[in-house]
């Protein structure tokens, strides 16, 4: 006999689990990695320079009998500017709306006072947090066991999984740790939906990713993408214009480089990027603009999406 709930069909089957999963830890640890591994695909941007996600990227992990929504947060750090502020906010926010909490830091390096900063910022929910060791593939297996226990001295952790994101170790027994937490809930997204964020959106970071790979200094930092326009021709060719904001001249000119060549190879390898993420042709077009200090105006912060909730 078959029954249905939530919108699922069933006989006989074990509850649908479903839930909310934040990932946070310091800058460059590899939580955009995780998640792009759980998922399958690219969701979160990815790069070595610190900081690189800025708002809650939300991707959507799916099987028969569970749904986690995973949010990706901004990395927890000491803020430097308005901008920083509004992505530890983001972050420490997100500790309260979520039913599990995965603390994910780098097993290759010390525990250090970042990590530290973020034990402290955990004790202050109730949320089952569980402790990810990434980048176990740097490491000999012996040295696995120290490092734990300098953790678990720290913090009651309700879990503790080694992983490698990169290589995608682990990784399952990760999820079925994390299953553990989730209630019996509804199906919130679609199986195939792997991000509930707009493709304007997603767009707009491939573009940002691609310019973190490409420029050094003090660029990085300094720049934002909007989608101006998104349009579908009749031949099925997509149509985007994007621009590229950053906060003094002389950094327009070297995101431009010599001849417009870095801007050219920005647009060739986001395009690449975006028509799979698509599945269509796709033709992008990129400006540059100025807006100096732009990481320390409220207007402008909101203007580019920037908005605590």
């Amino acid at each position: 006999m078959s029954t249905e709930t939530n919108g699922r069909t069933h006989a006989n089957q074990p509850p649908f689990r479903s839930g909310f999963v934040a990932i946070v830890g310091r800058p460059n640890v590899g939580k955009s990695t995780l998640m792009n591994q759980v998922i399958g695909q690219k969701v979160a941007i990815m790069s070595d320079k610190p900081q690189t996600t800025r708002n809650k990227i939300h991707g959507v992990y799916t099987t028969d009998d569970m749904q986690i929504v995973f949010l990706d947060t901004p990395g927890i750090h000491k803020p430097q500017s308005k901008l920083g502020d509004y992505m530890v906010k983001v972050a420490e926010s997100t500790l309260q709306e979520v039913d599990a909490v995965l603390f994910l830091v780098n097993a290759a390096e010390e525990l250090g006072g970042g990590d530290r900063f973020i034990i402290e910022r955990l004790k202050t929910t109730k949320t089952p947090v569980i402790l990810v060791l990434n980048k176990i593939d740097q490491l000999q297996p012996e040295a696995l066991l120290p490092i734990i226990d300098s953790y678990k001295d720290l913090y009651p952790f309700a879990e503790i999984v080694p992983v490698s994101a990169l290589l995608g170790n682990n990784v399952n027994t990760l999820l079925t740790q994390v299953g553990k937490y989730l209630e019996e809930g509804p199906q919130y997204y679609p199986a195939d939906q792997v991000t509930d964020h707009p493709e304007q959106f997603v767009c707009a970071e491939l573009i940002r990713e691609k310019i973190l790979q490409l420029t050094r200094e003090e660029i990085p930092h300094s720049i934002a993408v909007t989608i101006e326009s998104m349009s579908v021709e009749k031949n099925g060719l997509v149509k985007i214009g994007a621009v590229i904001f950053v906060e003094r001249d002389s950094q327009k000119g070297i995101v431009i480089g010599k001849q417009g060549a870095l801007l050219k190879q920005i647009g060739q390898l986001a395009r690449a990027d975006i028509e799979a993420l698509l599945g269509s042709k796709t033709f992008l077009e990129l400006w540059v603009k100025v807006k100096k200090d732009w990481r320390n105006q409220d207007r402008v912060l909101r203007d580019l999406g920037f908005r605590n909730e």
